[in-house]
């Protein structure tokens, strides 16, 4: 029931990079970052840059420390991924591959950018 070939590897890949991409970065879910990070914004040499600062102790700091870490999170959403693929196929399988799209697009618009930027 796991991803047993490439193919499913690939999905799942893309699947998680972009769903820790949309948790720890996108202005979209800031409200799920809000009860456990502040994000402050400041100009520095004219651009706009975004600072974390972790907020409250016990649960709320591990949530905060988790959600401020891109590898940490990266972790824990392939964990949650990989148990809805088992426990829920059906549900989960249209998610992988929506996520898994969006992910391989971000990843073709970064390249693009890079490439006509030169």
């Amino acid at each position: 029931m796991f991803p047993n070939n490439w193919f499913m590897l690939v999905i799942f890949a893309f699947a998680a990079f972009r769903l820790t991409r949309l948790l720890v970065f996108d202005k979209i879910t800031r409200f799920i970052r809000a009860p456990f990070i502040d994000e402050i914004e400041v100009q520095e040499d004219g651009a706009f840059v975004t600072y974390t600062k972790i907020k409250g102790q016990g649960m709320q700091r591990w949530f905060g420390e988790l959600l401020s870490c891109y590898w940490c999170t990266g972790v824990w959403v392939t964990a949650l991924l990989l148990l809805g693929y088992y426990w829920l196929p059906r549900v989960t399988e249209p998610l992988l591959f929506l996520l898994a799209i969006a992910g391989l697009a971000a990843v073709i618009e970064t390249i693009i950018g890079k490439v006509s930027d030169e």
